[in-house]
């Protein structure tokens, strides 16, 4: 079922704006028909959309009135297509549209000359003369009408926080559904605006319950805006957060720095590791937080990553990994036995384990290097909305263990020697040897999580990219299972017939 969007559109900057917008909410597949009278803006939005995918606000977009097509290889290739001098509609076939549909988005300006060689699913946007404006209307189907009633919403609620005209353009994704954009500012500076859409359902995993309850995964903003709230008065650098909207899922936050913690070729620099594990000790070293109060009527609980977290996560590996590495057979019942009876033995260790606030993935995607600041503030932190209370050696894990970036064992010796070393100046009496199998125990259990999670993101959700970190994992599992605690695990992945580790 098709439906209708109505935008007025006031001048021709307001044209640009949704060009700009749109380029936000298309997809590889999508196919934007322009309909209008000449004058009406269909180039002035077309162009707008396609500099705003490229990030490049003086990109040279040519008419493609006599070229009949254009094409653009961008962040998602862009066809653009202006029928107008077509012949026939049969001649679509020959300039290549339903190739270029198949990778990337088709932006097409007098559709009508087409007649119904298009498809069904294009995104129909009609411009007409408003008075002194223009009069927008977008019909789109499932799930396209989504995507840009959304993308519209995120506009308005822009407008309502002083940024009606401010530029958008495309950050990033992420492993989960929030995406991120930027908004570059006149003074040189930039603003993010994440979108959280709601969590989609999930069948129950355990209990009745979906994975996120299970896990703990963060299904709104609170937990960010909790997490953020705590860092920041206890000194850490995280993102101010400038808007919220609970409800739909948008956050508006100041931008901590566009530096990272690896150099241009994505290798590790060592000073900014060593301050990342130093920051992480100063944050085992504050109060340890419980609940925090986000609004006049919420407060955020911090959830412990307790064994049934745990457990689950680590079930990853048997779930999705062994199955892909078996080309389909799944575990059998007793290697599932023998798996979760290990993982209830080394859960058990860690009972008498210290404790803190986990960031989750306290690692380079998440780290921003602030040079010219001081102190903690020299270390950004950001996606911490899944943060619990757990052993603190998870994180340094996270770290040590970079799931993005190899991390050589020197370097990860200099990290464990820099955090023991600041642990024990806070507290003398810190133990280092029981803190070292906590730590063996907590990088098998993260190793064992993504080392299934790569597979479901590739099988499940579409996102292969991940794999890419798979021989990583395993290698970082293998270094974990050295660690005489984890002679169990260590035994039963070889009888599973991972044993090597090596692919």
């Amino acid at each position: 079922m098709t439906e209708a969007l109505c935008i007025r559109l006031a001048d021709e900057a307001a044209t640009i704006r949704l060009g700009e917008d749109l380029a936000l909410a298309l997809k590889p597949g999508d196919c934007l028909a322009l309909t209008g009278d000449l004058g009406a803006g269909k180039s002035t939005l077309a162009r707008a959309f396609l500099r705003a995918m490229a990030d490049d606000p003086d990109l040279e977009v040519p008419s493609p009135t006599f070229t009949l097509v254009q094409s653009y290889e961008l962040r998602i290739p862009v066809s653009h297509f202006d029928f107008y001098r077509m012949g026939h509609a049969s001649e679509i076939d020959e300039l290549g549209f339903e190739e270029a549909l198949g990778l990337g988005i088709c932006l097409v300006e007098w559709p009508e000359m087409a007649g119904d060689e298009l498809p069904l699913s294009r995104i129909r946007l009609t411009l007409t003369q408003d008075g002194d404006g223009r009069l927008a209307v977008i019909e789109a189907s499932e799930p396209q009408h989504s995507r840009i009633e959304r993308v519209l919403a995120m506009r308005a609620f822009l407008a309502a926080n002083g940024h009606a005209e401010t530029p958008r353009r495309y950050l990033t994704g992420d492993a989960s559904i929030r995406a991120y954009e930027y908004l570059p500012l006149e003074n040189g500076e930039r603003l993010i605006l994440m979108d959280w859409p709601p969590l989609p359902e999930s069948p129950p995993v355990l209990d009745g319950k979906p994975y996120p309850k299970v896990a703990h995964i963060a299904e709104n903003a609170y937990p960010f805006v909790a997490i953020d709230r705590y860092l920041r008065e206890n000194g850490f650098a995280a993102p101010e957060i400038l808007a919220v909207d609970y409800v739909r899922g948008f956050l508006l936050m100041d931008d901590l720095g566009k530096d990272g913690v690896l150099d241009a070729d994505g290798e590790p620099i060592a000073e900014r590791y060593l301050e990342s594990a130093r920051c992480l000790a100063a944050l085992h070293a504050a109060p340890r937080p419980r609940e925090i109060p986000v609004t006049a009527d919420h407060i955020h609980r911090i959830p412990d990553f307790d064994r049934t977290a745990m457990k689950m996560e680590a079930r990853l590996l048997l779930d999705w990994h062994l199955p892909w590495k078996r080309d389909g057979e799944p575990a059998s019942d007793s290697e599932r036995r023998a798996y979760e009876a290990i993982w209830d033995g080394l859960i058990d260790r860690l009972e008498t384990a210290e404790t803190h606030l986990l960031l989750r993935d306290f690692h380079s995607p998440n780290l921003i290097w602030r040079g010219r600041k001081s102190g903690l503030q020299r270390i950004g932190l950001i996606d911490f909305q899944d943060a619990m209370i757990g052993p603190t050696a998870y994180d340094l894990a996270s770290l040590v263990q970079d799931a993005r970036v190899t991390i050589d064992p020197a370097l990860g010796a200099r990290l464990m020697q820099a955090y023991l070393d600041d642990r024990r100046a806070q507290a003398p009496g810190f133990d280092a040897e029981s803190f070292a199998a906590t730590y063996a125990i907590m990088a098998a259990q993260r190793n064992c999580k993504l080392a299934g999670l790569w597979v479901r993101l590739m099988q499940r959700d579409k996102k292969p990219g991940y794999m890419k970190h798979m021989p990583r994992t395993l290698t970082y599992l293998r270094t974990a299972l050295a660690h005489p605690a984890l002679a169990p695990l260590r035994d039963w992945c070889a009888e599973a017939g991972i044993g090597n580790l090596e692919s």
